[in-house]
């Protein structure tokens, strides 16, 4: 019950963070900054990352069919 109550509170500190009204913090302009600013970085890193998983995956592959081919000849 406590992350479900805290998920709320922090979502709703994150709307009322970037709401264009007098009486919220107006971050709206940062935010998009950040989003500017972050996203390539993002992309970068799963790019990064699917690279690493892709070579993971090969290599268990190349793997599996050796241990085929051993099971094939005994």
């Amino acid at each position: 019950m406590k992350p479900l109550i805290i998920g709320l509170v922090l979502i709703a500190f994150a709307v009322f963070a970037v709401l264009p009204v007098s009486w919220s913090l107006q971050w709206g302009p940062a935010v998009v900054e950040f989003l500017k600013g972050g996203v390539p970085v993002g992309v970068f890193l799963v790019g990064v990352l699917a690279i690493f998983v892709g070579i993971a995956d090969i290599k268990d592959k190349n793997e599996a069919r050796k241990e085929e081919r051993g099971l094939d000849k005994s």
